[in-house]
């Protein structure tokens, strides 16, 4: 009776979310799942949604995504502290265990669905012009929407960090708390104990299953004089398996590895669907002392002891911090909020990775990820019982390569180009939700991808990893459920447009090998709507081509760098506090003085490992060393009192 009654309650789960119960294979697959007693493989349960809070905390949290979920953990740790963690969202859901689906969460009710303003130098493809940034709204944020990539990024990155004037950021100095949350599944990688580690909270394997573009693509970078590599050891620059915070081929999000293990601690609590609105802030002691938010639409009040840490991702945290008061002084009075600190550098830097959509291979097997095809009710059991198959793969991402274009030296081992191979692309769901997560318009999808809808394809996606273009974040009003104005300012920087455009005619050389050909691969050259009056090929095509499907990889961050005291751009100082606010830090994606190579996820996580020592340092008393009277001092005092004792040290 419970097996049925789970199994009804995990179907149900499934198709509150918008679109997915188009699908009707989900409600078996969970079904089965359920049947075979899933739960009590995984006996951690979602933590508790706090009812009654108290009125004041030593720590308030705000955002419960990949950094909030571990700063809650971590300082949940220290007996006697009590941590208060506000997330806007609620529960994931069944639905964003199962690797193939996310992108049925864009545009979900776990989505905040944040859209940029329409700007001419890229997201032409998209509806309204409009370049569509999915951010999780729900508890273990975008760790629940994304692709589980697990990517550090390059150690150059945190060296530059510590270069820019933040000490203790450089690359030997957050190693350990790479190291610290991971627990490597790979025996291969785990035995490389410099770079990896067993133990952690976050797992970390390899895919379940691949197909044979996977190997395809593999033997590509060889032939094209790459090495086959660990993308987070000690070479980037290469070609390598992906690596994926997955445990036992579902998803494994912050709140499934730092939360559920932690649920029953008495010092955390957890208050869902909680949406802060303001941090409150004494105007004349410059001293953040809680914040107010909305719940169960009544607007609530709650105290911080010791500090308020906004941990609400590269949007939302400089959004909070304008309508704090905190942040440019003449846009805060342009609309209308009292200005508590000049802070001319939240909300700006803003900076993203962004990729090339649309390069697509068409190939002459059955060996690709085809929706139609794969979805059914063996798949459902296989993906259920032995927790394998093509419901475990993440839409098809196998394959990455890290490689350098004429733009960047070689010799540095700082790539600028990352390629995301996929064993599916933007057609093998028959022109349905991918075209909708990313915002394309039919009458571009049908044009271009028309004829592959269903078909067998591989799709790379070109992504620039060190862009020069910055965005900005400014509020629309002082109201704080009104979203703010986001300006991507995407290929402004005119390097961005060359370092994308040799990325893309890297990739259609990917298909040009040996190894892709055995497949029968050959490019989709249909030419793309605006582009049609410029020769195919030509870099004036390319750079054409990259301002039309501009696809965000939905690595928003810098937007609250952190930096010495001498930038005037700088909102937080190398301990993430926020300059000129005492009790106040940020902790998340917002704080990077530039962003990383690769997907942030992972850095984000080491952020907030970091960050919660750092908090620790500044509040747990340091230990006093017991001094040991020195030999020179007791015979000093013998001398002194005439006295005959034996001088030891005490150890």
């Amino acid at each position: 009776m419970g097996v049925l009654t789970a199994a009804a309650a995990a179907a149900k789960s499934a198709l509150t979310i918008s679109g997915i119960s188009k699908l009707a294979f989900i409600p078996t697959m969970l079904a089965a799942m359920a049947y075979f007693n899933y739960d009590l493989i995984d006996p951690e349960n979602r933590p508790f949604n706090q009812q009654y809070l108290r009125e004041e905390y030593d720590f308030v949290i705000v955002g419960g995504g990949s950094a909030g979920s571990v700063l809650a953990n971590r300082l949940s740790e220290v007996e006697g502290w009590n941590v208060l963690l506000l997330e806007a969202g609620g529960h994931e859901t069944d639905i964003s265990d199962v690797p193939l689906l996310s992108l049925y969460l864009h545009k979900s009710k776990l989505d905040w669905k944040y859209r940029t303003q329409p700007q001419d130098s890229a997201c032409q493809a998209m509806k309204d012009k409009r370049c569509s940034w999915t951010k999780g709204k729900v508890l273990g944020g975008s760790s629940v929407l994304n692709t589980m990539l697990y990517i550090r990024g390059n150690k150059r990155d945190f060296d530059q960090w510590e270069a820019f004037g933040n000490p203790g950021w450089g690359y030997e100095d957050v190693l350990p708390y790479f190291k610290k949350s991971e627990d490597q599944r790979n025996p291969y990688l785990a035995k490389d104990t410099r770079y990896h580690s067993i133990g952690g909270y976050l797992t970390v394997q390899d895919a379940p299953y691949n197909t044979p573009i996977g190997a395809a693509f593999l033997q590509a970078g060889e032939e094209m004089g790459y090495d086959f590599i660990d993308i987070n050891g000690a070479q980037q620059t290469g070609y390598a398996w992906y690596q994926f915070t997955m445990r036992r081929a579902t998803r494994c999000s912050t709140a499934k590895a730092f939360l559920r293990p932690v649920r029953l601690r008495q010092n955390l609590h957890i208050s869902l669907f909680s949406h802060v609105t303001k941090v409150l802030i004494d105007k004349d002691d410059k001293r953040a002392y809680g914040v107010q938010f909305i719940r169960d639409q009544k607007k609530q009040i709650v105290y911080a002891r010791r500090e308020v840490i906004l941990a609400a991702g590269a949007i939302a945290s400089p959004q909070l911090l304008m309508l704090s008061g905190v942040g440019p002084a003449e846009h805060l009075q342009d609309v209308g909020i009292d200005v508590i600190y000049d802070s001319p550098g939240v909300g700006r830097n803003l900076q993203d990775h962004i990729a090339v959509g649309g390069i697509v291979f068409q190939v002459d097997y059955p060996i690709s990820l085809v929706m139609s095809r794969l979805v059914n009710i063996n798949s459902a059991l296989r993906y259920a019982v032995t927790e394998d198959g093509p419901l475990t793969s993440s839409i098809g991402l196998e394959v990455v390569a890290f490689i350098n274009t004429k733009y960047a030296n070689a010799s540095e081992d700082w790539p600028d180009m990352e390629f995301m191979m996929t064993s599916a692309s933007i057609p093998s769901d028959g022109g349905t939700q991918v075209k909708r997560a990313h915002s394309i318009t039919d009458d571009f999808y049908e044009e271009v991808f028309g004829h592959l809808t269903n078909k067998d394809v591989f799709g790379i996606f070109p992504m620039m990893l060190r862009p020069k273009s910055r965005g900005f974040i400014k509020l629309r009003s002082k109201n704080p459920l009104e979203y703010p104005i986001m300006i991507h300012n995407y290929l402004t920087h005119p390097d961005d447009v060359g370092v994308l455009r040799e990325g893309v005619k890297a990739a259609i050389a990917v298909g040009e090998t040996k190894a892709m050909k055995r497949l029968g691969a050959r490019f989709n050259s249909k030419p793309v709507p605006n582009c049609k009056h410029l020769p195919l090929f030509t870099d004036e095509y390319w750079d054409c081509y990259i301002r039309q499907y501009t696809m965000t990889i939905y690595h928003l961050s810098c937007t609250a760098k952190m930096g010495p005291s001498s930038d005037p751009m700088a909102v937080v100082d190398p301990q993430l506090q926020v300059y000129g606010i005492k009790g106040l830090r940020v902790i998340d994606a917002s704080i990077m003085p530039a962003i990383t190579n690769g997907n942030i996820n992972a850095p984000v996580i080491m952020i907030a490992e970091k960050g919660s020592d750092l908090i620790k340092e500044t509040w747990i008393p340091k230990r006093r060393k017991r001094h040991s009277r020195s030999l020179k001092s007791c015979k000093l005092d013998n001398l002194l009192l005439n006295k005959n004792s034996t001088c030891t040290t005490n150890r």
